[in-house]
């Protein structure tokens, strides 16, 4: 039996409800904003990560000095804003104008180059003063734009993933040729000579943004944890006690599995990749004593390489199935039971823009027809919680259970049956629940997620849905992917529920 206790233990914050919207240059587009509205409209999702896109926006003028355009940022910005966003800004990459190698360029994409054919340059700039010119320049337009009330309330960071070589000094070998050094050894090298630029780049964003207030909230190092990485964390947070820099939160990157030790199975899909992770972040954090410092989770994902789909690494067909719901659920229940004292975190969406296919196993909410894959209904689900959290009884292991309740006794429980390694080795089974006499009389509703419900991915495969379905096709799948209640009934205690348990299922149930 699960049994809820109806008496709050803490006030959980949601952290949650989070994510990073890539491509930013979507947000223009119709197929971009299909998805803003629909998240907008759920209200499955408060703050989103976006990037102004620097390079859409700092020119050379032809003079010996550079512009600067930001009708195309308000553009995107604007819609956000309309949608009742919160927003994170990535100030990040360098624009080709004022890039010390303008040949330092990535895509990091499937196909060639990034969405609309453009490129990242990850070079270093030619003088950091006009990187923080450009930081001053962008922060002053947001701020006299939208108000320096809205704009204290957005996280601005400092660029992205210094500490790998796709985003950031992807020249290193050119810098710092390997020879005869261990790749670890040449790892420590790089690390150290990267968060040396880096703190340059932090210095240049923090003196920028504070030429126009003082008000607005601040961080990084947006990395995300590459080889070795403990020494660029270690390093910049030193550099960052040393000058006294305002310093409001530390964004990080967690991502669970490597996708090529899973394809491999070398690794499984399991929480305790993100524990490792963080740890690993943690022990540096407190070793330089800021462990009072927020934490922003800024990047997570169940595994690595958003760009990547089932034609090179046939296992991630989990993004389009139930698992990656239960996965969210568990992770949330971890992550509250271990006490993490984390701010936010937020799911990346990529390789949106290179779907020629439903199901592929990108990293996204939606697939190419617009059906509703099960990790995006687990969003809508845990916005469902409530700040109050309760604890829960029962015997079963495999149950992970978020019980929660507001200040006017609404209940909220989200709950997966799963085991470590989210495989489908556990039984079958019925599971009875007791919330308590203080439910008496309350509406319950019940939603589901599980292998027959709310799953497109497995109805497909039921039916024989092929990769190019019709539209009669695309209706019922579209139609599967809705969440809608599986129970609606007024509680009474003597009368106890149960649930059908099936690996990997999640539920939500809601008193109220």
């Amino acid at each position: 039996m699960l049994k809820i206790n109806n008496e709050i233990i803490k006030q959980q914050h949601n952290f949650w409800s989070n994510f990073m919207f890539h491509p930013t240059d979507a947000i223009e587009d119709p197929w971009g904003k299909r998805i803003l509205d629909t998240i907008a409209e759920d209200k499955s999702i408060d703050t989103v990560r976006m990037y102004p896109m620097f390079e859409d926006i700092m020119y050379d003028d032809g003079n010996g000095g550079y512009k600067y355009d930001f009708r195309v940022n308000d553009l995107r910005l604007d819609y956000m804003i309309e949608k009742g966003f919160n927003i994170m800004l990535c100030y990040a990459y360098i624009p080709p104008c004022i890039a010390s190698d303008p040949e330092a360029v990535s895509s990091n994409a499937k196909v060639s180059t990034r969405y609309k054919g453009k490129m990242i340059n990850t070079s270093t700039p030619i003088d950091y003063k006009l990187w923080e010119e450009l930081c001053y320049q962008y922060t002053k337009h947001i701020v006299e734009r939208y108000g320096e009330e809205r704009v204290s309330k957005w996280y601005l960071q400092c660029f992205n993933e210094p500490d790998n070589n796709h985003y950031f000094m992807g020249n290193i070998a050119k810098i710092n040729p390997q020879g005869d050094k261990t790749r670890d050894e040449w790892a420590i090298e790089n690390n150290a000579i990267r968060a040396t630029e880096y703190c340059k780049l932090y210095q240049g964003f923090h003196d920028g943004i504070r030429r126009v207030s003082k008000n607005l909230i601040m961080g990084g190092p947006v990395m995300c944890g590459a080889n070795l990485a403990y020494i660029f964390l270690d390093k910049f947070l030193s550099y960052v006690k040393e000058k006294n820099l305002q310093f409001d939160y530390l964004s990080l990157h967690a991502y669970g599995a490597n996708v090529g030790q899973l394809s491999a199975g070398e690794q499984k899909l399991c929480i305790e990749n993100q524990k490792a992770k963080l740890k690993y972040y943690f022990d540096v954090i407190e070793k330089q004593g800021f462990q009072d410092t927020d934490i922003i989770l800024d990047e997570w994902g169940a595994c690595n390489i958003g760009f990547k789909n089932v034609e090179e690494y046939p296992p991630l067909i989990f993004r389009e199935k139930e698992v990656y719901s239960a996965y969210l659920t568990k992770m949330i229940h971890d992550f509250i039971e271990e006490g993490y004292p984390i701010k936010k975190m937020l799911i990346c969406l990529s390789g949106q823009h290179d779907m020629t296919e439903d199901f592929s196993g990108f990293r996204n909410f939606f697939t190419l027809n617009f059906i509703r894959k099960p990790i995006y209904n687990a969003f809508c689900l845990a916005a469902k919680l409530h700040e109050g959290l309760l604890s829960y009884e029962t015997e079963n292991q495999n149950i992970f259970a978020v019980p929660t309740k507001d200040e006017n006794g609404n209940l909220a429980v989200m709950l997966t049956y799963c085991d470590e390694y989210f495989e489908e080795n556990i039984p079958e089974m019925t599971e009875t629940v007791d919330l308590g006499t203080d439910m008496n009389g309350k509406k319950i509703t019940v939603w589901c997620i599980d292998k027959d419900t709310t799953n497109p991915y497995r109805l497909a495969q039921k039916n024989g849905i092929g990769k190019n379905p019709t539209k009669e096709e695309i209706a019922l799948l579209r139609e599967e992917g809705k969440l809608k209640p599986v129970a609606e009934f007024v509680y009474n205690n003597n009368d106890k529920f149960t649930l059908k348990l099936t690996p990997n299922c999640t539920y939500m149930i809601t008193a109220e």
